[in-house]
């Protein structure tokens, strides 16, 4: 709870910041715009989140974002298969990618980085291949499903919401309680807490590393999906580019210990808004976008340190507790 009120702080201070240096910040245009695009990353931060939980890694979300967002409209537009047939396809892929990421896991004994990083070239190669590395798009078709992505649902009397706002609150809400309600979502946390004890304990470790792994790269599919649909278009070359930086750098500030065993969903979702108001204060306030890059590097290596700092300090109290009751426990025998 503390690391997500200091980060819900952060995201505080940065908004106030920014709005004092633009005017523009706090326009409807541009709040409408962070939200959608906080919403979209969100999905893509709690997918990658459940991996690191497990202390494991993704690196090919950005590129199974890129595989599903070009192959979404090129099935839809040059083979023209029905939306039916289609979407359940791609999505199918996705998480058939992670079922695959997870077997070489587990089963072969790869590194988590291994797998995915060769994950990232793999999968941006076959978009490239299959589309001969031309943008895809919907042009004018498939306006109803692109409402998906652009339109804006009712939420107040006056006050409407993104749409993919609302999705992200769905499936938050639902990784919420599969993390904290279910016993799923308690082996998830002992797993990435100590590997040897939850095996020792009966937990089916295995199954539960494929787990995050499926449910990684499906929110990878759906968020390719949503991306796709939202700019109209997608260019194999460089579309998901870095998106996995994103994510991890939001479930990082969010909470998600890279070691495993930590983390919540409610601070993912702060992670992936001050990510993306970061972004934007970047564009409106100056006139150097390029250092954006800069920014996601110190920020992980921030989160990290902040994490290594804070587990020693919480290493150092248990110790001194511990040296507190012995003489305790003496006197009382």
């Amino acid at each position: 709870m503390k690391k997500i009120l200091g980060i819900l702080g952060l995201l505080i201070v940065v908004c106030v910041v920014t709005a004092s240096l633009s005017d523009s910040f706090l326009s409807a245009y541009n709040v409408e715009n962070v939200l959608r695009r906080s919403a979209l990353f969100g999905i893509l931060s709690i997918g990658v989140a459940f991996v690191i939980i497990t202390g494991g890694i993704d690196l090919s979300l950005g590129s199974v974002v890129c595989l599903v967002g070009c192959g979404l409209p090129w099935l839809l537009t040059v083979h023209h298969w029905p939306l039916g047939i289609a979407l359940p396809v791609v999505l199918t892929v996705a998480m058939g990618i992670g079922l695959a990421h997870g077997l070489l896991i587990t089963k072969l004994r790869i590194q988590p980085f291994i797998v995915t990083l060769c994950g990232l070239l793999l999968y941006r190669g076959i978009a490239r291949g299959f589309t001969g590395d031309q943008t895809v798009g919907f042009g004018s078709e498939f306006k109803g499903i692109r409402m998906l992505a652009t339109g804006k649902i009712p939420f107040l009397p006056g006050f409407e919401l993104p749409a993919p706002v609302v999705f992200l609150a769905v499936v938050a809400v639902v990784a919420a309680v599969f993390l904290n309600r279910t016993i799923f979502g308690r082996y998830l946390l002992a797993l990435g807490r100590n590997p040897q004890a939850a095996t020792y304990s009966g937990i089916p470790t295995e199954r539960m590393t494929v787990l995050a792994y499926v449910i990684s790269s499906g929110l990878a599919g759906v968020g390719g999906v949503f991306f796709v649909l939202d700019v109209n278009s997608a260019q194999p070359v460089d579309f998901g580019n870095f998106y996995e930086l994103y994510a991890i750098a939001a479930a990082v500030l969010g909470g998600c210990s890279l070691r495993g065993g930590e983390g919540s969903v409610v601070g993912v979702l702060v992670g992936a808004t001050l990510m993306q108001v970061l972004r934007n204060m970047i564009t409106l306030v100056t006139t150097r976008n390029n250092v954006e890059f800069a920014i996601i590097g110190a920020v992980i290596l921030i989160g990290v340190i902040a994490d290594e700092l804070a587990r020693r300090f919480a290493a150092r109290r248990r110790t001194a507790r511990a040296m507190q009751s012995v003489p305790q426990a003496g006197a009382q025998v």
